[in-house]
């Protein structure tokens, strides 16, 4: 069977979001093109990576001696987007994924594929069963506001205690020491 791709060229939006309170959060990578919205559900480490990967991308693009990318070194403020997630139709959820640079149209390329294991009882019974994968090909300056929001995402979850290290729940917590 082929694999139905979803593949989007210059986005208008592509954002991590979560759903939930803090400590029961679930994180979605959603794109949108016109009327075409695509989510698909990650890991919080998987949107915390994916981040920290597309910077360091973009920092070396900076780095290239006559650099013809215009990498920005910071969040264009034109492209904040702090707004809630669009009407969210979970896709499939994220497994591997991979990350790369086109340098013939100065865009990051995002390749999601989706987990494989079909006991997987985590996901919507309602998701497509075809093979399937999300590819987004995002400018540098959408990349840069990307990466921003998806860290303030992440950040935005539980605090941690300064004692043990683990997150502290809203309704109490109690220090787990290591044993030495």
């Amino acid at each position: 069977m082929p694999t139905r791709v979803h593949e989007f060229d210059w986005p208008d939006r592509v954002v991590v979001g979560t759903v939930g309170l803090p400590g029961a959060r679930t994180f979605y990578l959603q794109v949108r093109a016109g009327a075409q919205i695509v989510t698909i559900a990650l890991e919080k480490q998987q949107s915390a990576l994916l981040a920290e990967k597309i910077d360091e991308i973009l920092d070396q693009l900076i780095t290239v001696e006559a650099n013809r990318f215009s990498v920005p070194t910071s969040t264009p403020i034109e492209l904040v987007d702090n707004d809630q997630l669009e009407a969210v139709q979970v896709q499939f959820r994220a497994g591997a994924m991979g990350l790369g640079w086109d340098p013939t149209t100065a865009q990051i390329v995002i390749e999601a594929y989706p987990i494989t294991d079909d006991n997987d009882d985590s996901l919507d019974e309602d998701v497509a069963t075809e093979p399937e994968m999300l590819l987004v090909r995002m400018p540098v300056g959408a990349a840069r506001a990307f990466t921003k929001r998806t860290r303030e995402i992440v950040g935005a979850g539980r605090p941690m205690c300064s004692l043990c290290g683990y997150p502290i729940d809203a309704d109490g917590h109690i220090c787990t020491f290591p044993e030495a």
